[in-house]
């Protein structure tokens, strides 16, 4: 599956695009449209056609992580494209251990798999904060990806 235009518009718009580095309200140094790693830093600037070619390099790999995640389950359209929305923002969290820092081993996934959708759905809802603060910005892209998740 690939992310839809209204997947990626959720995205881009709760995003935003930046051209120069920052730090995000987690303290992570982020630029384009969301893009985090070690090829960022303080100072750096880049281009809109390269924060597009990183958002198409992010999705690609968020696309991938959750169709491992989901392991085969049959999805709609909107429930990928939350799912996709949900991980770039807090990430994949694949990993052994079972701590929820992200997709993997959170109870909106463990809902999922279980077949319980509208439990799942309701999980949006909890990913509100960073560092220990509600985010209005969060609430609202919660709100998105939940609307987007149900429909």
């Amino acid at each position: 599956m690939k992310t839809s235009s209204k997947g990626i518009a959720l995205i881009s718009f709760y995003e935003g695009c930046k051209l120069k580095a920052y730090l995000c309200p987690a303290g992570i140094w982020t630029i384009g449209f969301g893009h985090t790693g070690k090829d960022v830093w303080a100072g750096l600037e880049i281009t809109h056609a390269r924060a597009l070619e990183l958002l198409a390099i992010d999705l690609a790999q968020f696309e991938k992580d959750v169709l491992f995640l989901t392991k085969g389950k049959v999805l709609t359209q909107g429930e990928f494209d939350a799912l996709v929305s949900f991980a770039y923002n807090v990430g994949s969290d694949i990993d052994t251990d079972k701590i929820a820092e992200g997709l993997g081993d959170s109870t909106l996934l463990v809902k999922f798999m279980a077949g319980d959708k509208a439990g799942a759905a309701q999980e949006f809802h909890k990913w509100n904060k960073a560092k220990g603060k509600v985010l209005a910005g969060l609430v609202n892209r919660r709100e998105a990806e939940y609307r987007l998740f149900i429909s």
